[in-house]
């Protein structure tokens, strides 16, 4: 078997971490506190806040619990959301994993 044959899955591997890194990288350069805060406020009124939710309600502070980067309180509603975007859990109760913001 040529030796450059055992190379490849070792390339491939490279080529994918980079590509993972690029991408997280990327996703932690690019996002704001205004696009997580923005998304949450759209989440509140479409899904958790009932008929007479507005955008409004919502307000961005910093992260509250540990390995939470932004949180937003939505009246009542308290959404922790980490650096690349994901929610990681409202009302203290911990979500299944989704996909980013």
């Amino acid at each position: 078997m040529p030796g450059w044959v055992w190379f490849v899955p070792l390339g491939l591997a490279t080529l994918v971490g980079a590509l993972l890194a690029f991408r997280y990288g990327w996703i932690a350069a690019t996002i704001t506190e205004t696009d997580v805060i923005n998304a949450i406020a759209t989440r509140y009124v479409t899904q958790d806040g009932g008929s007479t939710a507005q955008v409004g309600d919502c307000v961005g502070l910093a992260g509250q619990v540990e390995g939470a980067w932004i949180t937003v309180k939505c009246n009542d509603l308290v959404y922790h959301v980490t650096r690349f975007g994901r929610l990681m859990s409202t009302e203290g109760q911990t979500l299944p994993e989704g996909p980013s913001i």
